[in-house]
């Protein structure tokens, strides 16, 4: 497995996860003190693209890593509970580096 395919995910599990603070402090403004209409709109609307884009690169990542359903859909799913991804992102890299570190080539030696 390519260190690329972890990194997109890691960048993208991030950005899903502030995104979606970001969106759930918008609608405690939104429906809490009745302003932020419109940018709870557009959070969302970020939020939403963002975590489709997590979804394939997370689902790219589980096929390569070759992850079991369940452990997939947990992962999945990571991204639409509050501060969940950042927690599951620090668990799937302890998971996949040495899968990485198990591909590298070795170095040539002089």
């Amino acid at each position: 497995m390519k260190r690329s395919v972890l990194t997109r995910y890691r960048a993208m599990a991030y950005l899903t996860a502030v995104m979606l603070l970001v969106l759930c402090t918008c609608m405690v403004f939104k429906y809490g003190f009745g302003t932020g209409k419109d940018l709870t709109l557009v959070v969302s609307q970020i939020h939403g693209v963002l975590y489709i884009i997590y979804l394939v690169f997370a689902f790219d990542l589980g096929s390569k890593a070759k992850w079991k359903f369940g452990k997939l859909l947990w992962v999945l799913i990571s991204g639409t509970i509050p501060t969940a991804a950042f927690f599951v992102e620090r668990q799937v890299v302890r998971e996949v580096e040495p899968l990485i570190a198990g591909d590298a080539p070795e170095p040539v030696k002089v």
